[in-house]
């Protein structure tokens, strides 16, 4: 509305909630991965019951039907996790339960406190703090990015870049449309964060190289550098026992995110290369 001096009336907001919002009693990637979060979405879109919808980038599945296409994104927000219950790592107690659903947060957690047992935590920011304050679990990972949008940006320690990689696309809002909606390119360009959207893709192209799924831990963040990106990446055991981890700088539109991928894989262990390669 800013960006075109739109009048209040010329944009609907249209609230979903997500089947991934309603089932939170089970691991996403065990009750259908990140479609649950998209897919009520998308049917809107096909339905014309909207005409473009919103997504946290993270929750993007990797491979899409082409009808689908991400035309913007907003400005990136904070990449990095923060650790809820305990001032740092060192803090956390032995044997201490993490809860964490996420592959990536708990393989990282493991191969830094292999005591720590990790338990099942799902739901919105304020029911994973509620389970922390119920004693459910003795600490946990958010990302920084969704606290802040709470206004909570004081809430947790952030964890540093070198020990938690975050997840491909990270602190991203991304804008879906239909493929058929080329009408809609002209309005969505003015919000469109280019390095953001370069950032991103760069980092979906390694998830799509890499060959994972819901399953696999993997992190990966991309910044760009003038006209190049710049690309880092770690793939993990589900235990976090094995890590392999790598960067890249090549030019934009190249393919420096399909050369890490292979990269990581060649140097990863059969079981290892077992999670991801597809």
């Amino acid at each position: 509305m800013a960006a075109h001096n739109l009048p209040d009336a010329a944009v609907t907001l249209v609230p979903m909630l997500a089947t991934g919002d309603k089932i939170q009693d089970r691991p996403l990637a065990d009750i259908g991965g990140k479609a649950l979060w998209t897919k009520e979405l998308e049917r809107a879109l096909i339905d014309d019951q909207i005409d473009i919808a919103v997504h946290s980038m993270k929750d993007v599945e990797t491979w899409r039907p082409d009808i689908f296409v991400i035309s913007a994104m907003l400005p990136r927000a904070d990449v990095h996790d923060r650790l809820i219950g305990a001032l740092a790592l060192e803090n956390i107690q032995q044997g201490a339960r993490v809860g964490t659903s996420s592959p990536r947060r708990a393989a990282q957690f493991k191969r830094l406190r292999p005591d720590v047992q990790i338990v099942p935590l799902r739901g919105n920011v304020a029911t994973r703090l509620a389970h922390i304050d119920a004693g459910d679990a003795d600490a946990t990972l958010l990302a920084a990015a969704g606290l802040d949008r709470l206004g909570m940006g004081d809430v947790g320690a952030v964890l540093p870049l070198d020990t938690f990689l975050p997840a491909a696309s990270q602190g991203a809002v991304g804008i879906d449309r239909l493929a058929s909606r080329e009408d809609l390119l002209p309005i969505l360009a003015a919000i469109n964060d280019a390095d953001t959207f370069i950032a991103v893709t760069a980092e979906r192209e390694f998830l799509a190289a890499v060959g994972g799924n819901c399953h696999s831990p993997v992190a990966a963040l991309a910044q760009v550098e003038g006209t190049q990106i710049r690309l880092r990446a770690e793939i993990f055991t589900a235990d976090g026992s094995e890590m392999q981890c790598g960067a890249n700088l090549y030019a934009i539109g190249g393919d420096g995110a399909a050369q890490l991928a292979q990269e990581l894989l060649g140097k990863a262990s059969a079981k290892l290369r077992g999670m991801f390669a597809s």
